[in-house]
Order: C-alpha cells, then sequence, then structure tokens
C-alpha cells in the first residue's frame, strides 16, 4: 500500500458479494475461503510523500480473513 488509513472509515457500504466479485477466484486462491465481499468507504488517508487527504477507499474483506487489496478509488478534497 502507497497509503495509511488515519482513525476509522467512514460510510462503509458493501458493492458486491460472492460470485459478483470479479476476482473471487484469486481471492480464494490466494487467502482461503471464506464469504467474501468488496465494501467501500470514505477515510482520512497519509499519502507516502505525508500529504493527508480524504478519499474514497475500496477493499475486500472476509470474516476471520480481514481487509486485503484495499487501494485509493478517489480523493474527495
Amino acid at each position: 500500500m502507497n497509503f495509511e488509513i488515519i482513525g476509522k472509515i467512514a460510510d462503509v457500504e458493501t458493492i458486491a458479494i460472492g460470485s459478483s466479485i470479479r476476482i473471487l477466484p484469486i481471492l480464494r486462491k490466494r487467502f482461503g475461503k471464506g464469504r467474501w465481499r468488496k465494501l467501500k468507504g470514505v477515510a482520512q488517508v497519509r499519502l507516502r510523500d505525508g500529504t493527508i487527504r480524504h478519499a474514497e477507499v475500496h477493499w475486500f474483506e472476509a470474516h476471520g480473513i480481514g481487509k486485503r487489496f484495499m487501494r485509493i478509488k478517489r480523493y474527495l478534497d
């Protein structure tokens, strides 16, 4: 990751669950079986250069496995 989440992620929404996730085979092969979900939320992020920005972040998550492949979708400021 080229950024760090500062504080909590707000306005969390589920985008996709299970077979509607395009990279589901990759997630299962790399991290194991689970009830995979794709989520999005809004958070303050610290970029690699030290800049703090407000951004929409997307990630994949499964119970017992945690957040994986977190990325910034767009900046909101």
